[in-house]
């Protein structure tokens, strides 16, 4: 098993215990196994607490929340332009700070449906996801608790006028050098470069993790 050597050890250690209890909980029905599988929960929330400013509890309802076997969330993003090359960011009223138009991967859409949903839903903009540009390791880009894989499309615009909504507060196009404060857990500085790279070289292949 490889390992982003970035990453904090008290944080790969935790997630890693958090994904063998919740595989075990989901699969084993042994009382005996199942209070054990519980107590690997309550060290890997023990672990992890104290450089999430939360204490043990907190965490643990957090993993709570993750049932099933362990597996990657599946996070998209979509990169839509402007005619003036310009890209689409929204600010997000959560943080009050900016990111590409996306989110969770919803069911009973396809990959390119939850995108262009996410876009609409966000920015008042109708868009056709015609490509992925990359998928990312969002270990390998900003430490989250959770194991989470980004998919990056980029969309053609179709129609619409900008909007905010109950996610958003303000939304604009931006040139490479007007990027505002990013929302670092949804989007990189890094991941924006490599998304004019892609406009300024449509034949460039796909990156990946």
């Amino acid at each position: 098993m490889t390992h982003d050597k970035s990453e904090p050890p008290w944080l790969r250690w935790g997630r890693e215990l958090q994904a063998i209890a919740q595989n075990g909980l989901a699969f084993d029905a042994n009382p005996y196994d199942v209070e054990r599988y519980q107590q690997i929960r309550s060290i890997a929330a023990e672990m992890i607490a104290p450089h999430v400013d939360a204490d043990a509890d907190t965490v643990v309802d957090y993993f709570l929340k993750e049932t099933g076997y362990a597996t990657p969330k599946i996070d998209c993003r979509g990169v839509v332009w402007n005619t003036d090359g310009k890209v689409l960011l929204v600010k997000g009223t959560a943080d009050e700070k900016w990111t590409l138009p996306g989110g969770w991967m919803d069911v009973n859409y396809s990959p390119a449906e939850n995108v262009e949903r996410e876009i609409l839903e966000e920015s008042g903009l109708a868009t056709r996801a015609t490509r992925i540009i990359a998928l990312y390791d969002k270990r390998k880009h900003y430490h989250r608790i959770v194991h989470i894989y980004q998919v990056f499309f980029e969309c053609l615009l179709i129609s619409g006028e900008l909007r905010t909504s109950t996610e958003t507060s303000d939304v604009g196009f931006f040139g490479r050098d007007e990027i505002p404060e990013l929302s670092l857990e949804r989007v990189s500085p890094d991941q924006l470069t490599q998304a004019f790279h892609f406009h300024d070289n449509p034949d460039a292949p796909l990156i990946f993790d």
